[in-house]
């Protein structure tokens, strides 16, 4: 579904409209939800942010039968109050699962292939070094920035950061961030989409940006790895 949400943010038809189709799918959309959110909690390079903003833009929907009618009179449909604990669940059960295998696992788990793919030596230096340094307000900032958040919490079991601070920390920046991303795009779909399409190829174009700077740092990096 995610693919489709960014197919339809460039099509001439409404995305609103485009979506449709999967908002009255109410179980296979939190099932996907929480698949996506484990994924991404794992180190998948795709912000959860999107799977978050698609379910809420389903949600919203849902919520407005006379602009998109549903198969069927009374037909199930995402609900945003369940769509946002199961989003907050989901995360936090995920960010633990990955702390957990920082704390059993320790250094070791940075020399796993999969792991060494998503992070350099130099990154994990960096983060390490950020989670002792700043503790729980490292531990926090991990949640609310995409790309060191799978690393971030494997550091931090890794340093072995109390578990009921993590759980603590962790918990309120996930509330935060997690469930108002959900609530907003349910309650105020319209509106916000309206403002982000006046400048979405700006903001796609800074992404594309970004990528292209990520795989040039991660590029040269290498490079002077053998070099060395």
């Amino acid at each position: 579904m995610v693919g489709e949400t960014i197919q339809c943010l460039f099509s001439q038809t409404n995305t609103f409209t485009c979506l449709s189709v999967y908002a009255h799918e109410p179980m296979w959309i939190y099932f996907f939800l929480v698949v996506m959110m484990l994924l991404s909690a794992v180190g998948l390079p795709f912000p959860e942010e999107v799977t978050l903003v698609s379910v809420g833009i389903l949600a919203y929907i849902g919520l407005h039968p006379e602009l998109y009618p549903p198969p069927f009179p009374g037909a199930p449909h995402v609900h945003p109050t369940t769509a946002a604990i199961v989003a907050f669940l989901a995360v936090f059960v995920s960010d633990f699962i990955i702390y957990s295998i920082g704390r059993y696992f320790g250094p070791k788990v940075f020399e796993w292939g999969p792991v060494k793919r998503v992070i350099s030596e130099d990154s994990r230096i960096k983060i390490e070094s950020w989670t002792h340094k700043y503790g729980a307000l490292a531990c926090g900032i991990f949640r609310f920035t995409p790309g060191i958040r799978f690393p971030g919490h494997l550091a931090c079991g890794m340093v072995k950061f109390p578990i009921w601070k993590f759980l603590l920390v962790d918990g309120i920046a996930a509330a935060i961030s997690v469930p108002t991303q959900v609530l907003l795009f349910a309650h105020y779909g319209e509106q916000i989409y309206g403002a982000f399409t006046k400048f979405k190829y700006i903001v796609f174009g800074l992404l594309a940006l970004a990528v292209i700077f990520y795989i040039y740092k991660k590029w040269t990096a290498k490079k002077e790895v053998h070099h060395s």
